[in-house]
């Protein structure tokens, strides 16, 4: 008769090779990006639209050069751009495209990079924005750096879903990869400099609104999510 340590010691072992087993066989081998194309943000984002019109006598800030070797190791494209208003209303956009959401090489998000900047996150809150007419999940911070003070609002799109949290990324990678799809990523950011936090994300919401009106149908897509069925 097979003794108790025994019979443990083959149970684990065939749990081990079963468990090697489905992760060998549920590999997703296809990457998204493939079937769906490489988007060109400098041309996916329009220049000019409703009252915005990007600022021109806004200097153009480049990263750090270490900063700058990390993005470059997470994402294909990065686009930096300010925008300007009749009003004089400025609002900051930066968008990162990767094509490959692996646990690697996933978006790093901004209350992960702007402490690393030196900012403090004083303020951490989801919420939703009516966009494209998709209800697009968003996470709104407040970020610090002396008198500096600097609301955000963004979004991740991984593979065709928004996420706003790092749970939201591994389920929707998770969710791609039992299908043997490897996801892309679209991280969208904006923010602006504005003391009064409330303001600022309203200033944000309006930029957002006029922006998710001039992309077309299949662009809206990648940038928002794809709605639900």
């Amino acid at each position: 008769m097979m003794s108790g340590s025994r019979l443990r010691a083959i149970v684990v072992v065939c749990a081990i090779f079963t468990t090697a087993a489905l992760a060998h066989f549920t590999k997703p081998t296809v990457y998204m990006t493939d079937t769906l194309g490489k988007p060109n943000l400098e041309t996916l984002f329009p220049a000019q639209f409703g009252t915005w019109r990007i600022d021109t006598s806004m200097p153009m800030i480049l990263p750090s050069p270490d900063t700058q070797a990390l993005l470059n190791s997470i994402y294909n494209q990065t686009l930096t751009r300010t925008y300007v208003n009749a009003e004089d209303q400025r609002i900051m956009l930066s968008v990162a495209y990767g094509g490959d959401q692996s646990d690697g090489t996933r978006a790093h998000l901004p209350e992960v990079c702007y402490p690393a900047q030196g900012f403090q996150i004083t303020s951490n809150t989801t919420g939703h924005l009516n966009l494209a007419g998709r209800q697009v999940s968003t996470r709104q911070l407040m970020a610090k750096q002396g008198p500096r003070q600097e609301p955000i609002t963004y979004w991740l799109v991984v593979g065709d879903q928004v996420t706003v949290s790092r749970t939201d990324q591994k389920l929707a990678q998770f969710r791609l990869g039992l299908k043997g799809l490897i996801p892309d990523g679209m991280l969208v950011r904006v923010s602006s400099i504005d003391p009064d936090m409330n303001h600022g994300y309203q200033v944000q919401a309006r930029f957002l609104n006029e922006l998710a009106t001039a992309f077309p149908e299949p662009a809206k897509d990648r940038v928002f999510g794809v709605k639900p069925d």
